[in-house]
């Protein structure tokens, strides 16, 4: 009883850092393979993240050639009380591009504009915004040293794994 009591706590933990938190940071591959990084705002909804992301930028366009992204959400430096040890959610995201004019489309840009505001439907009136379903298939939280948790799942934080292999001393020689 101890420990599902210990995981749900953990598990809202994380949906309420994700919910502090506006922009997010986004790899995702290129054509050539490689890594991108880049950032952008973001609203929650049933167990996704949501972006709307021009074509213009090269994030926008490698979501649509490879699904496969990394999502990072952290902790301002400002505010951290340990610089090594941020409080930081990462997820592995498969994206999918929502269309224009469907009901999800509808549901992504309410969801954005209520976090947001009203530049979201600025933006979304524009033809080269594209709106991007991100859903979480496993990730990382982390609150400190010593004090991460895995978790699998295509939700904001389930199937939570205490990490506690971790830092080691050296040994002298």
């Amino acid at each position: 009883m101890k420990n599902q009591e210990l995981e749900k706590r953990i598990q809202n933990e994380i949906v309420d850092f994700v919910n502090t938190r506006k922009t997010l940071q986004l790899s995702s591959i290129t054509g050539e393979g490689k890594p991108y990084a880049s950032y952008a705002p973001f609203a929650l909804n049933d167990e996704s993240l949501y972006v709307l992301i021009s074509e213009i930028a090269v994030h926008a366009v490698n979501l649509q050639k490879n699904p496969f992204a990394s999502v990072l959400i952290i902790e301002d430096e400002d505010s951290a009380s340990e610089l090594f040890a941020r409080k930081r959610v990462n997820y592995s995201v498969v994206s999918e591009l929502i269309q224009p004019e469907t009901e999800s489309w509808q549901q992504g840009i309410k969801t954005l504009v209520t976090r947001h505001g009203d530049r979201i439907n600025n933006l979304s009136d524009l033809t080269d915004f594209k709106l991007f379903k991100l859903t979480p298939t496993d990730g990382r939280y982390v609150k400190g040293f010593g004090r991460a948790y895995a978790f699998k799942g295509d939700s904001l934080a389930s199937e939570l794994e205490h990490l506690r292999v971790g830092h080691k001393k050296k040994t002298a020689a």
